[in-house]
C-alpha cells in the first residue's frame, strides 16, 4: 500500500494515538484551544473497546448510559423551557419558545429530549474539568449553556467567531467548550456505535433489509464520503491530503444498517486512498477474513443451498465471499439487471445516511478552513455518534428532515476496483437466482 501518511496513522490496531503538545494555541476554524493535538486513525465498530483514556488523564470508571424514553425528565432539565428562554435571549436573532416552539430544534438540530439525554451523557466528564466560562456580560455559563455552544458549533458549521458572537462569547471559549464536549462524547457515547452483538438484533437488521428490495441475509451497506479541507499550499503536509479531484480531503467509510444507523466506521485517511484499500486496512475486513464477523445464521434456499451473511457495496469495492457488489457491464442479461436494480435501491440507505450526517452536522459538510487534521477524525466520530443518538431517540421525527439530495460527495467520480473472488461470484449468482424466482425446486 502506498504510504500516504506518517507512520502514527497506520497500525494493526483500531486506534493509533500519538500526542503532540503544541507550543502555541491555534485559532483556525476547526482547531480547539488549550489541548494537545492527537494523531488519530479511528476505526469504530470492529474494536471500539480499544478506545482508552487520554494519556495523563485519570482513569474513570465508565458508566454506560443507554437511551431512556424517560430521559427528558432529568432533574437539571425539567425547566427546559425556561432554560431555552434564557439561552435564546443571549443568542442574536433567536426567539423564545413562546414565539416559536420549534425554534430549539431549528437551532440545535435535535429535540429537547435528545438534548437532555446528551447532557446526561457528558455531564460527569465536562463538569469534572477545572475552569469556568462567562458570557461577555460576565454572567457564568451553565452546564446546559456549554453543551448548547458545542452543539451549535457542530451543527451549524459556522466559524468560532460567528458562533461566539451569537452567544456573546470569545472564540477561544467556543473552541474549548467544543473540545471538552468532543472528549466527553468519546468517553461516554461509544455504545451508540457498535456492531450488533446479539442474534436477535442481527435478525431484525436482516429482516428490515429484506423488506427494502428482497435481499436476504444482508447485514449492512458500505460507502465512503469525503470531508473537505482548505489547506495552505505552503503547508508541507498539504500534498498528502490532496485527492484525485484536486481537493484536500479526509475520508470517512461507514457500514450502515437499514435505519441509517452507523454500525462501523473508519476515518482519518487522506481522501486519495481508494475505497478497497481503505476497506482492506480495516479491522472489519480482518474479522471477516478470520470468520469472526458476518458468521451468523445461513439463509436456506429451496434447492438446499445456503446464503451466508454479507454486506453490499458499489463497484469501488472487491467482490468477496461476504461483500456483494453489482454486476458490471452494459449488455447484461435480464436476471443480472434485475439484481443490480435491487442492489442499487438497497444501497441508497448508506447514501441517505451520509447525506443526513452532513446535513445535520454541518461542521463536516463544507470546506473546513485549515482544520487540525489530528482532531478532525475525532470531530467526525462525534458527529457519527450524534447521528446515531438522534436515530435512537427521535427517528420518526428525523425521517421528516431528510435532505432532498442524497449526493453526499458531489464532484467525486467512482473508481472501480474490479477484483472478484470466486466465492463472491457464487454468492452473487445465488442471490440473483433467488431474487428472480428461477431457483430450481
Amino acid at each position: 500500500m502506498e504510504n500516504y501518511l506518517p507512520s502514527p496513522f497506520f497500525s494493526s490496531y483500531s486506534i493509533t494515538v500519538a500526542i503532540e503538545h503544541k507550543a502555541t494555541p491555534c485559532y483556525c476554524d476547526s482547531c480547539f484551544v488549550g489541548v494537545g493535538g492527537f494523531c488519530f486513525w479511528i476505526q469504530l465498530g470492529a474494536f471500539s473497546e480499544l478506545m482508552g483514556p487520554v494519556r495523563g488523564s485519570k482513569k474513570k470508571r465508565k458508566i454506560e448510559k443507554k437511551p431512556d424514553e424517560n430521559v427528558s425528565a432529568s432533574s437539571e432539565m425539567e425547566g427546559s423551557v425556561d432554560c431555552w428562554h434564557d439561552l435564546s435571549r443571549r443568542m442574536n436573532g433567536l426567539q423564545s419558545p413562546s414565539k416559536g416552539l420549534d425554534k430549539f430544534k431549528s437551532v440545535f438540530r435535535i429535540s429537547r429530549k435528545t438534548f437532555s439525554y446528551i447532557c446526561s451523557l457528558v455531564k460527569e466528564d465536562m463538569t469534572a474539568k477545572p475552569g469556568s466560562f462567562t458570557f461577555s456580560n460576565g454572567k457564568p455559563l451553565s452546564f446546559e449553556d456549554q453543551v448548547a455552544v458545542a452543539l451549535r458549533r457542530l451543527s451549524s458549521g459556522e466559524s468560532l467567531v460567528t458562533v461566539g458572537d451569537s452567544f456573546g462569547l470569545h472564540r477561544s471559549t467556543v473552541s474549548q467548550l467544543t473540545w471538552r464536549f468532543v472528549e466527553a462524547m468519546e468517553e461516554r457515547a461509544l455504545h451508540h456505535l457498535q456492531w450488533p452483538s446479539t442474534s436477535a438484533e442481527r435478525m431484525e437488521i436482516k429482516s428490515k433489509f429484506e423488506k427494502i428490495q428482497g435481499l436476504p441475509n444482508c447485514c449492512g451497506v458500505i460507502d465512503t464520503t469525503h470531508v473537505m479541507m482548505c489547506l495552505p499550499s505552503a503547508d508541507p503536509a498539504s500534498k498528502v491530503w490532496l485527492d484525485r479531484e484536486k481537493n484536500h480531503s479526509m475520508v470517512l467509510q461507514a457500514i450502515v444498517d437499514p435505519e441509517m444507523r452507523f454500525r462501523d466506521i473508519i476515518t482519518g485517511w487522506p481522501g486519495k486512498i481508494d475505497d478497497w484499500l481503505m476497506f482492506q486496512s480495516s479491522n472489519f475486513y480482518k474479522l471477516c477474513d478470520k470468520g469472526e464477523r458476518l458468521n451468523g445464521e445461513m439463509f436456506e434456499l429451496s434447492n438446499g443451498s445456503e446464503i451466508r451473511e454479507y454486506i453490499i457495496g458499489d463497484l469501488g469495492y472487491p467482490l468477496l465471499p461476504y461483500l456483494v457488489i453489482p454486476y458490471q457491464g452494459k449488455e447484461l442479461p435480464e436476471i443480472s439487471m434485475e439484481f443490480n436494480k435491487r442492489h442499487s435501491a438497497t444501497r441508497l440507505v448508506a447514501s441517505r445516511a451520509l447525506a443526513r450526517l452532513k446535513e445535520m452536522w454541518k461542521i463536516i459538510q463544507g470546506v473546513m478552513w485549515r482544520p487540525d487534521k489530528h482532531k478532525l477524525p475525532r470531530i467526525t466520530l462525534v458527529c457519527c455518534l450524534l447521528h446515531n443518538i438522534v436515530i435512537d431517540l427521535e427517528d420518526d421525527d428525523a425521517q421528516d428532515e431528510m435532505p432532498l439530495s442524497y449526493d453526499h460527495d458531489p464532484g467525486y467520480r467512482q473508481r472501480i476496483c474490479g477484483s472478484l473472488d470466486v466465492n463472491g461470484v457464487h454468492l452473487r449468482d445465488k442471490l440473483s437466482l433467488y431474487l428472480s424466482g428461477k431457483l430450481p425446486p
